[in-house]
């Protein structure tokens, strides 16, 4: 059998869209970008995470335009939480997060788009029209910082306390039984996190414990 087709002018349908950040001035500015063009549904725009996993679960749209950082949780997490639920959305992650870390965490957890919001906006239309064509959409990234390792960032200590989380330690065990202060174990913990690209030690120890599967 052949997979359905995206929406879109061959079908006759306007794929639905979702708009997620935090910021209600941009929201605004989205839908109103994004209604003019007229290839586009937009259906509801909300501000957290929590939202458009609902959203999702009840009547999945086809995209979401959704920002890094949101009032309850990253991106991540989100996208996180849609793939646990099997919600076949297409997200686009519209950040002004820097860095390669936000972008390379994204795709892994199946972004089709990523775009800054310091691009212009026309990049960000034909980005969605692109991801509406059922094609990933990466403008101007390096795809060699997509396949490096990032656990090959990680210092010595880094790499310690990420063996220590996978292992179940809480921060008081890390700190007794490597001869460092607790607050110590968090300043390290918070510099782990931020090259991982994660917001906590459960994505810590997945993406931890994922690398290593796939060195095997």
């Amino acid at each position: 059998m052949s997979e359905p087709k995206a929406p879109g002018p061959e079908t006759g349908t306007r794929p639905k869209l979702v708009i997620v950040d935090k910021n209600p001035v941009m929201r605004a500015g989205l839908r109103e970008l994004l209604t003019i063009d007229g290839r586009f549904d937009v259906v509801e725009c909300v501000a957290t995470g929590n939202e458009l996993i609902a959203l999702a679960e009840l009547n999945a749209p086809d995209i979401v335009i959704m920002g890094w950082s949101l009032p309850d949780m990253k991106g991540g997490d989100v996208l996180s939480a849609l793939k646990r639920r099997h919600v076949q959305t297409r997200v686009i992650v519209y950040t002004g997060e820097p860095g390669k870390d936000v972008l390379r965490q994204a795709v892994r957890l199946g972004a089709w788009g990523f775009i800054s919001k310091s691009d212009e906006t026309e990049l960000l239309v034909e980005t969605v029209a692109t991801v509406a064509r059922g094609r990933m959409s990466l403008p101007y990234v390096d795809m060699q910082s997509l396949t490096s390792d990032p656990l090959g960032e990680l210092t010595a200590r880094e790499r310690e306390l990420l063996v220590a989380l996978a292992n179940g330690w809480t921060n008081l065990q890390i700190a007794s039984r490597t001869g460092i202060s607790r607050n110590t174990v968090k300043y390290h913990l918070k510099n782990l996190y931020d090259k991982l690209g994660v917001s906590n030690r459960a994505m810590a120890v997945a993406l931890y414990m994922s690398a290593t599967m796939d060195q095997r």
